[in-house]
């Protein structure tokens, strides 16, 4: 009787060594989550940052900095085509110093010259259906 009750009964020293582990576990989630957190956090303020810096410098075409002409040409590229950007554009792929700022440019002018070779045939076709 004494067997049964002893096979009853956990042993104190595997339940404090059941509780260190519980509670190794939970300082490690809590750790994680807040090193995850704070990279998310850093993040956010890092895209942020980015994102006023090219909204203040979108119109800096012609800049002396890199950053500031790459926003510029997100501004243009979501622009309706006109000919005045086109020749713009024309103008800063020949000006442009830096060759992935140059093919991004001469892709965004592409784009707009189709557009612009577009623009009279849909006109004509709207004049006609109308």
């Amino acid at each position: 009787m004494a067997q049964a009750g002893a096979a009853g009964v956990v042993p104190a020293r595997t339940q404090q060594s059941e509780q260190r582990e519980a509670m190794g576990r939970s300082r490690l989630l809590r750790t994680t989550g807040l090193i995850l957190l704070t990279v998310g956090a850093i993040a956010a303020v890092g895209a942020l940052v980015v994102r006023d810096q090219i909204a203040r410098h979108r119109r800096d075409l012609f800049s002396s900095r890199a950053l500031r002409r790459f926003a510029a040409l997100g501004y243009i590229s979501r622009r309706t085509a006109s000919v005045e950007l086109v020749q713009l554009l024309r103008d800063f792929v020949a000006w442009e110093p830096h060759g992935l700022l140059r093919r991004r440019a001469l892709h965004i002018l592409a784009r707009m010259e189709q557009q612009l070779r577009q623009m009279p045939a849909a006109e004509a076709r709207a004049e006609f259906a109308g």
